[in-house]
């Protein structure tokens, strides 16, 4: 008896365990996801990237109560804390930076 309960806990830790790897971490943070039936692409929200993690190897998403939602239309299996979108971010948190020096 006490076996199968050692084993029932076991495989119950390494499925959790392996459902918190990076595959996980991709869709941590989407609020919603609708995908069309017509073709592969997606209506995503999640939340912005908060601006102090934008340069860290790992990016940090906000609160999703912070108000600061992205609606995105696209790929099915896109990654809020991707490349991509780290790069999108990046771009529009310099300009919003530039301007802001510029009407100082």
């Amino acid at each position: 008896m006490t076996r199968r309960m050692i084993l029932r806990l076991m495989l119950s830790f390494i499925g959790t365990f392996v459902s918190s790897g990076p595959l996980a971490w991709a869709a941590e943070g989407v609020i919603s996801k609708v995908a069309k039936s017509s073709d592969a692409t997606c209506h995503l929200k999640f939340p912005a990237i908060r601006e102090e993690t934008l340069y860290w190897d790992r990016p940090v998403l906000k609160d999703p109560t912070d108000g600061d939602i992205i609606d995105f239309y696209g790929a099915c299996d896109y990654d809020p804390l991707g490349r991509e979108s780290v790069a999108r971010q990046r771009a529009q948190y310099q300009f919003l930076l530039r301007q802001q020096r510029s009407r100082d």
